[in-house]
């Protein structure tokens, strides 16, 4: 293929195809991604094809993946990992969907499409930290979401789910009606005994990649999509997709993780694959939080040291946005970002890097070689401290991470539409906990002190405690459940010494002065003798930390939602920056922008929308 002639750029092209070209080959180079040959699009040989291609198979591609089929589609699942699942298996897996659907009618609970969009639409409900939750939220894709509610629900029901009556309402589903219902756990089998195992997000899971191989939907295992191939750089229809094989390996070991099952997967270990999509491209490849130089677009704070929860079974690393920003896409309500429940979130479980609690020691079927962490709970806090990079502390410690506040029952008196819920505080979190003031994000993440350039990292958290806090609580400091060698765990008889150790991690920048570790430790065993904490007012500081040997414990916020990402319309089409449709391409769930829901009910919902329009898709070229 030659070099097409030049001529002179006027400013009407650069405005409309060498911007959008030029923007997205600029970060796909920056943020780590691959940047496609604006010459060299089409692949000369496609080594397997499609009528629908999905990018991922979690709680939004295997739905989009089973709808699709349904829909008389063929349909491929490209999988970076060598089982299914994405954050979708290590999740809670409660399902917020309403809008009338055959359980909430079970439990006399009146509810409609249109009351769902005018929950998600309300403006006036305002979370304890000033942020109206669904302020910038896109109202095309929520009217959307609210129309396909129930029959999400109804589709998961069909396809193999078992719910329960939920023990509490949250996730951003609105105020007006009840619309949460949690996966029944019994007899989820776990076939792998490598794959996260044992909880809700399982209970997903499993049933809808039980139903999409039963149903003739095929997995390409550990091949990681690099690129989307368009006709042109920034015009024409998506043709398909370039990935490379790349077996993850097992953390600790120089093992290579195979795909364990064979029905379904597609055997194929070239280095590089083309897939051809006949009609669409579906990308649900779980969001951007693991990507730290993309998430910083939106949270300039939010520095390597911030873990993921999920890693490292599933990594969010931005490679579907990216991609698709690299063929012209436009991101979309970007200021949706960071500062929302379960986006960043104070865990509970501390002393380790990764610390999910749905994927621990206690997880049935699945050996504790992955992520680890003492659990030391909700009361826990009253028994610690948390101090910053260079040994103060910056918060009260039992403060625990934003309230959702628009979940059903959680704002008293709530009164659709009224400004009064401005002064509207949720009573309690979902483990019934009363809490009025939520802690900001931890404290701006740890006031940014002792940080360095070029980055000012906050740098970690650190939660420090004694032998009699242990004791106390009956904590087991021992590995597995903290994890010593890699350094997120620390122990010494004195607090100098301590800080000295801390000084090891390598997300620590700075060393810790071992002076301000001893006299942030003594200012708060006198405000135990006081009773009140004189600088953060915690509730009556009950224990001093004085009895060796003394712990530190990594306990550093967790990014773990991604709540921003590509635009999207109703039908989950992606739109590039001038607004148009980018002909046969999709996107649902966390890569997808215009929406903050939290977790199965906007993954699985844009999942069945995408898959639906994808099978049926035509030569679009606007919205």
């Amino acid at each position: 293929m030659g070099k097409p002639r030049s001529r002179p750029v006027n400013r009407r092209d650069f405005i409309t195809k060498g911007a959008a070209a030029g923007v997205a080959a600029t970060a796909m180079a920056g943020l780590g991604a691959t940047v496609p040959d604006a010459e060299a699009q089409t692949p000369r040989q496609w080594d397997l094809e499609a009528d629908v291609v999905v990018i991922g198979s979690g709680a939004t591609g295997l739905p989009a993946a089973i709808r699709a089929r349904d829909k008389g589609a063929s349909v491929i699942v490209v999988e970076a990992n060598y089982d299914v699942g994405g954050h979708g298996i290590l999740s809670g897996g409660s399902l917020p969907l309403g809008g009338g659907t055959s359980w909430q009618k079970q439990h006399g609970i009146e509810d409609s499409p249109d009351q769902v969009f005018r929950d998600l639409t309300d403006w006036s409900v305002v979370l304890p930290h000033g942020i109206a939750d669904y302020r910038y939220n896109d109202r095309e894709v929520q009217r959307a979401f609210a129309d396909n509610c129930a029959a999400t629900f109804e589709f998961l029901i069909a396809n193999g789910i078992v719910v329960r009556p939920p023990a509490f309402d949250s996730g951003s589903v609105g105020l007006s009606a009840l619309r949460m219902s949690a996966p029944v756990l019994e007899g989820v089998n776990v076939p792998s005994p490598m794959s996260p195992g044992g909880g809700r997000g399982a209970a997903n899971i499993r049933p809808l990649e039980a139903s999409a191989r039963a149903k003739g939907v095929r997995f390409l295992l550990n091949y990681h999509m690099d690129r989307i191939h368009r006709e042109s750089p920034t015009a024409g229809r998506v043709l398909g997709l370039e990935a490379s094989y790349k077996p993850r390996f097992l953390p600790g070991s120089t093992t290579r993780m195979e795909s364990y099952r064979s029905e379904g997967n597609i055997d194929l270990r070239k280095p590089t694959v083309n897939v051809r999509a006949r009609r669409a491209v579906i990308i649900a490849s779980g969001g951007s939080s693991s990507n730290v130089n993309f998430r910083r677009i939106f949270d300039p704070r939010l520095t390597e040291e911030h873990q993921v929860g999920g890693e490292p079974y599933s990594f969010q690393d931005a490679s579907g946005e990216l991609a698709a920003m690299s063929i012209g896409a436009s991101l979309w309500g970007t200021a949706n970002a960071f500062e929302r429940r379960r986006v960043i979130m104070k865990r509970n479980v501390v002393g380790a890097q990764y610390t999910y609690t749905q994927w621990g020691p206690n997880s049935p079927l699945f050996p504790f070689t992955r992520a680890r962490g003492l659990n030391i709970g909700i009361p826990g806090w009253q028994h610690v401290i948390s101090v910053n990079q260079v040994g103060k502390r910056f918060c009260d410690e039992t403060h625990g991470e934003l309230p959702d506040g628009t979940g059903y029952g959680l704002i008293e008196n709530y009164v659709p539409g009224s400004v009064r819920n401005t002064k509207a505080k949720p009573h309690a979190n979902a483990d019934g906990v009363k809490q009025e003031t939520p802690l900001y994000v931890h404290a701006a993440l740890a006031m940014n002190e002792g940080s360095m350039p070029p980055d000012y990292a906050a740098g970690p958290v650190w939660v420090i405690f004694d032998a009699a806090a242990a004791a106390r609580r009956k904590w087991n400091v021992e590995p597995p459940n903290v994890d010593l060698d890699q350094g997120y765990f620390f122990v010494a008889d004195t607090l100098e010494e301590l800080a000295r150790q801390v000084t090891r991690n390598k997300y620590q920048k700075v060393p810790m002065p071992p002076a301000n570790l001893a006299a942030t430790v003594a200012r708060y065993n006198s405000f135990v003798d006081l009773g009140r904490d004189e600088d953060f007012d915690k509730p009556t500081p009950r224990y001093k930390i004085d009895t060796p040997p003394f712990y530190a414990a990594w306990g550093t916020p967790v990014c773990h939602d991604t709540v921003t990402g590509l635009r999207i319309n109703g039908r989950c089409q992606v739109l590039d920056l001038r607004g148009q449709v980018i002909p046969g391409l999709y996107c649902g769930g966390e890569s997808a922008g215009g929406s903050n829901q939290h977790g199965w009910g906007r993954c699985s919902c844009q999942g069945y929308i995408s898959g639906g329009n994808a099978a049926e898709d035509v030569a679009t070229t606007s919205r």
